[in-house]
C-alpha cells in the first residue's frame, strides 16, 4: 500500500499541490482527472520520485520496483526494437521480449524503424512498450495515450488491464480523457487547483458525483459505461 501524508508541493511559493491523505492499494487501477495545472503530473512525478515534496511524507514504496513514462517519452537514434531492447540489461530473451511488447502495443510493423524519427503517438507507444517489458510493483503513466490514435488507445488500454492483471501491481496514469479513465480505472480521483476534490469508484464517480466541483468539470463531457 501506498500511503500519503500530509503531502505539499511548492514552486515558487505557490502551492501547487496539497494532499491531506491518500492511499493506493496493490493491483488496483487509479485514473487521475482534472484541468491543466491540477496537480495530476506533479503527484505522479512525486510517487515516481523525480519530485520530492515541500513537506509530509510518500510511504510504501521503499523497496518497490517503480515504472514510470513521463509525458514526453525519450527516443534514440537507433532501432524501435534495440531502444525497447535497453530495458532488459541484457537478458538472455531480450529481442523475443521485446518484440512481444511492441506487438502488444501496435507496433509490429514499427520494428526496425529508427526510433528518434517517429511520430509522437508512435514515440508513446514505443516508449510505453519499454516499460511493459519488465514487471513493476508499482506502475506511474503521465498521460500514456494523449498523442494516440483511438484504435491504438484501444489496444493500449487492453494492453495494460492486462498487465495489471498479470503483475498484481498498483497501476496510477494521468489523463486528460474522463471517457478513459472510466473505462480503464477501478477507482478515480478528481484533482483541482492541487486538491484532491473527489475520490471513488470510478462508476460512481463519473454517473453519481457528490462534489460541485467535480460536477461542474464533468458536466462537458458525454460518458459511458
Amino acid at each position: 500500500m501506498i500511503v500519503l501524508r500530509d503531502v505539499v508541493q511548492q514552486f515558487g511559493g505557490r502551492i501547487v499541490l496539497e494532499i491531506p491523505a491518500l492511499q493506493f492499494l496493490p493491483g488496483r487501477r487509479y485514473g487521475l482527472i482534472g484541468e491543466n495545472g491540477s496537480g495530476k503530473t506533479t503527484l505522479i512525478r512525486m510517487l515516481a520520485g523525480t519530485g520530492k515534496p515541500t513537506s509530509g511524507t510518500i510511504e510504501g514504496l521503499e523497496g518497490k520496483e517503480v515504472g514510470y513514462l513521463p509525458q514526453s517519452p525519450y527516443a534514440f537514434s537507433f532501432s524501435v526494437l534495440q531502444n525497447v531492447e535497453l530495458a532488459l540489461n541484457g537478458h538472455g530473451d531480450a529481442k523475443e521480449i521485446a518484440q512481444k511488447a511492441l506487438i502488444a502495443v501496435g507496433m509490429e510493423s514499427l520494428m526496425n524503424a529508427r526510433g528518434d524519427r517517429l511520430s509522437g503517438g508512435e514515440a508513446q507507444r514505443m516508449a510505453l512498450a519499454r516499460v511493459l517489458v519488465r514487471s513493476y510493483d508499482v506502475l506511474l503513466l503521465d498521460e500514456p495515450t494523449s498523442s494516440t490514435d483511438v484504435r491504438s488507445m484501444d489496444q493500449i488500454e487492453t494492453t495494460l488491464k492486462e498487465y495489471v492483471q498479470k503483475t498484481q501491481c498498483t497501476l496510477i496514469f494521468s489523463t486528460h480523457s474522463p471517457a478513459q479513465a472510466l473505462r480503464l480505472a477501478d477507482e478515480v480521483l478528481y484533482l483541482e487547483k492541487g486538491r484532491l476534490v473527489e475520490q471513488g469508484p470510478a462508476a460512481t464517480l463519473f454517473h453519481s458525483p457528490q462534489d460541485e466541483r467535480t460536477k461542474a468539470f464533468l458536466k462537458h463531457w458525454s460518458l459511458n459505461s
